[in-house]
């Protein structure tokens, strides 16, 4: 049976994650094994579930306890759910609940990146992209345009925080991904190195004169490829251009000098994820 809770007290501790903790005290930098996240509407829960993320409780619009939820209570076992009509939901969390619902759940463990892209042909790489709109857009082309993983860099914003799993539609559970090893040292050179060494070719997107057309027929013909994608602004530093096997750019008209990240990584997956 469900553990419904009705929410009669706003400074019930229970509901401090869903009220007032920050996502960078849900993150727990120093003690990760305890890290939770916050996922948002019955899909994109659903989604977190099948990828085997365990859920500690649920906070739910009462109409869907036994409408567009019920599923998803049924899947959770006994956790509690905590509910209450939309308004209250919406005093109590500061915005209006995306399908009026959410789900703390735990952290998964990062994987290695050498288990996340074994295996894969065409993975993508992000250089310090640091707004999660940004990540959960890039996540969900990913996952939609034949891409098999994603590596970031310790300078991105976490594919974890509530907007970008939002943005994704829940894709960020879909393709595997991590984080690069924190140690500047780690990135561009011996990360590049080793996935040479692994049969990759990378790509770093950049608008260099000695750029290729994305369409080149070169890229395209690659068994493996790394697609890299650089921060909002600057892109990519030149020490990961410098250490690329191509510099890619996507042919622009009206004097247009680029697009912003999230939709140049949809340009760049539609053309290159076919392999």
């Amino acid at each position: 049976m469900p553990n419904i809770i009705e929410i009669t007290d706003f400074l019930a501790p229970e509901l401090d994650p869903y009220a007032r903790l920050t996502e960078h005290q849900l993150l727990n930098r120093d003690e990760p094994e305890k890290g939770l996240f916050i996922a948002e509407s019955p899909k994109v829960i659903e989604r977190a579930l099948n990828s085997g993320c365990i859920p500690v409780s649920l906070l739910l619009e009462r109409r869907h306890i036994t409408g567009e939820a019920k599923y998803i209570i049924e899947r959770c076992g006994d956790i509690p759910v905590y509910t209450a009509d939309f308004a209250l939901l919406t005093k109590l969390t500061g915005f209006k609940l995306t399908r009026g619902a959410l789900c703390l759940m735990h952290r998964p463990h990062l994987l290695s990146a050498e288990s996340v892209c074994a295996g894969a042909h065409r993975i993508v790489i992000l250089e310090n992209v640091m707004n999660p709109t940004n990540i959960g857009a890039i996540f969900r082309s990913a996952a939609a345009l034949n891409m098999d993983a994603v590596l970031l860099t310790a300078g991105c914003s976490d594919p974890l925080y509530r907007r970008a799993i939002r943005v994704s539609m829940g894709c960020v559970f879909q393709i595997p991904w991590t984080f690069l090893e924190k140690e500047e040292a780690c990135w561009p050179e011996p990360v590049i190195t080793s996935l040479k060494t692994a049969g990759f070719k990378t790509a770093a997107l950049a608008l260099n004169d000695d750029s290729v057309s994305i369409d080149h027929p070169d890229l395209i013909s690659e068994e493996k490829l790394a697609i890299i994608l650089g921060t909002e602004g600057d892109g990519l530093a030149a020490s990961t251009i410098a250490n690329c096997d191509y510099t890619v750019k996507i042919p622009m008209a009206h004097g247009v000098d680029s697009l912003n990240v999230a939709a140049a990584s949809a340009v760049a997956f539609w053309q290159l994820g076919k392999h």
